[in-house]
């Protein structure tokens, strides 16, 4: 053993006469099986040794000379780790918040030097429409409510920016997996003003057969899935479904979308280690309005937001101002550039701010000042912001601009007169589209509803066909 063991060293240039009597004495401990512990001094030249002898069993330490002979590395799992004789903690947070990438200041005009690559003009005429006709529509649907002719709606007020200019910067290949504040995205994919109607009121031509909430949309054709209220849920499911593009070698990504109340859920940080070790193409795009319902992110969590997150878990991150349409545009376009020719998860945490109130259950009035809400409203709407850019490449106009809101509030308010005259779906809906053959407990449902129905006449809705 001692011959192998010189022959090694000599290999490393080391001879005999460099090892002191000590380290003699611990190199025979070393090779009988004494551990480590035992030993007075330095543990360099038994972890020498250990590295000499070729022992590299699972589980063991491992270390190696590095130049200087005080410098140890630590051969772990994962990479090689330094040693350090300083005892010092990692700080809890850097005293600098990483920085928000923007294009468009807050007058719509090009930062100069800005990183960002040229929209074409039919594209951003075709982001703002799309953002007036969401403003629009948010409007009129939370009016709808309040006169009761729904039964709830929540708004995507202040977040227009992040909804259109996300969803330009993808494909129709690309699978989205919603929270709930992303119309604008279903929109863009060309989901019409009659589908949205049709799904908030409940009739028999919507897509979800009446079974969810307004404003629960899905669209198989467009690759989107259906809202689930239950928060963050979705955001592993979109590992999932990035793994299986991965699989099936398709040219296309996963997106999911949740809010800065969604990165407190066990889920979301489940989900992040899970497209880290797995190298999934998934974007998940984190829009952070400052609010979680009634709960400021300042009693969320002590961390710099939602993108810090993404480098603890390994994952390339980028915070966006999700008020400028052209900054979230370049940032998904880049995001989805590397997700997909990287086959690696991207994390995009947009700053911006929920005007509206959380729903039509909700009174944010309560909790937040009106006048920080006011200056949201004005001082930074993402869609005045964007249409004087627009404007100042010379591509609209303020009667282009009447025009526009007038035809999509027509056009609307025509949808929502055709939805309310329409049939709801039939009662035997309840019961089918989970078994292939309707079990008997369910069959006894229908039959005790029926029966309920038929003796008080007066208690249910007369539009639901029997």
């Amino acid at each position: 053993m001692s011959h192998r063991l010189w022959r090694k060293l000599g290999s490393l240039g080391i001879s005999q006469s460099q090892w002191s009597s000590q380290t003699s004495s611990m190199v025979a401990n070393a090779l009988v099986g004494s551990h480590p512990s035992c030993f007075s001094g330095s543990l360099m030249p038994f972890l020498l040794i250990r590295r000499c002898l070729g022992s590299n069993k699972a589980g063991e330490s491992l270390s190696q000379v590095c130049g200087d002979s005080n410098v140890q590395v630590l051969d772990f799992p994962g990479g090689k780790v330094n040693f350090s004789s300083e005892m010092r903690f990692l700080s809890e947070s850097s005293p600098e918040r990483i920085s928000c990438y923007r294009v468009l200041d807050d007058y719509g005009r090009i930062i100069s030097n800005s990183s960002s690559q040229q929209v074409r003009k039919e594209v951003a005429l075709k982001m703002y429409r799309d953002m007036v006709t969401l403003q629009t529509m948010d409007t009129i649907f939370y009016e709808a409510q309040r006169q009761g002719r729904i039964s709830f709606y929540l708004t995507t007020i202040g977040e227009e920016a992040i909804n259109i200019a996300s969803a330009a910067a993808l494909t129709i290949d690309d699978i989205v997996i919603p929270q709930y504040r992303e119309p604008g995205v279903l929109l863009w994919r060309g989901f019409t003003l009659q589908e949205f109607a049709h799904h908030n009121f409940g009739t028999k031509y919507d897509s979800g057969k009446g079974r969810q909430m307004p404003v629960h949309y899905g669209c198989s054709r467009l690759n989107y899935f259906t809202v689930s209220s239950t928060i963050a849920t979705q955001i592993p499911h979109a590992v999932g479904v990035a793994f299986a593009l991965k699989m099936d070698k398709k040219n296309a990504c996963a997106v999911v979308y949740f809010g800065d109340g969604g990165t407190s859920e066990g889920d979301f940080h489940a989900a992040l280690n899970f497209a880290a070790v797995m190298e999934v193409p998934v974007i998940f795009f984190c829009r952070n309005n400052g609010w979680a319902i009634s709960t400021p992110t300042t009693e969320q969590f002590r961390s710099d937001g939602a993108v810090i997150r993404g480098q603890a878990y390994g994952i390339r991150s980028i915070r966006v101002d999700g008020n400028d349409g052209l900054a979230v545009y370049n940032a998904v376009c880049a995001a989805r550039e590397m997700a997909i020719s990287e086959c690696r998860p991207v994390l995009v945490e947009a700053l911006t701010y929920r005007v509206g109130h959380h729903s039509t259950s909700d009174d944010s009035t309560k909790y937040r000042p009106m006048d920080e809400i006011e200056h949201w409203r004005t001082a930074r709407d993402p869609v005045s912001r964007f249409r004087k850019w627009v404007e100042g490449n010379g591509w609209w106009s303020d009667e282009v601009e009447l025009n526009l809101r007038s035809n999509v509030r027509k056009e609307l308010l025509q949808a929502i007169q055709v939805a309310e005259q329409t049939e709801k779906p039939p009662l035997i809906g309840l019961f089918t589209d989970v078994y292939d053959q309707v079990p008997s407990n369910l069959c006894e449902q229908e039959k005790s509803l029926r029966e309920a129905i038929w003796k008080h006449p007066g208690d249910y809705p007369i539009d639901v066909p029997i």
